[in-house]
């Protein structure tokens, strides 16, 4: 998952890089209205950024939270399997000493 959200983070960096190259490259304004097209590109492919970093984060949460949830359940089964192991010993422990002759 980690190489997917990097992969596409880097995808979308790098058609906002060409994008703002293309821009000036073919540009048939002048300067300064250049400069305000690519500032508003450059300012549209930030928003688009930061919505699908908002999104990757929020899937990464909703998966790690999964996980954790999976976690404790195996851990809370453990625990009770530890413990009716510990009874079981007990229960055989009790009754091997009443076996042993006292005096």
């Amino acid at each position: 998952m980690k190489k997917e959200i990097t992969n596409l983070l880097l995808g979308i960096a790098a058609g906002a890089a060409a994008g703002a190259i293309a821009g000036i490259l073919m540009a048939p304004d002048k300067g300064a209205k250049t400069r305000k097209s690519i500032s508003k590109s450059v300012g549209a492919s930030k928003k688009d950024l930061a919505q699908t970093m908002k999104e990757k984060v929020d899937e990464l949460k909703y998966e790690v939270n999964g996980m954790v949830d999976e976690m404790q359940k195996k851990l809370n089964d453990a625990e009770l399997k530890m413990k009716k192991r510990a009874k079981k010993v007990e229960k055989k422990t009790n009754k091997s000493t009443r076996k042993i002759p006292v005096g």
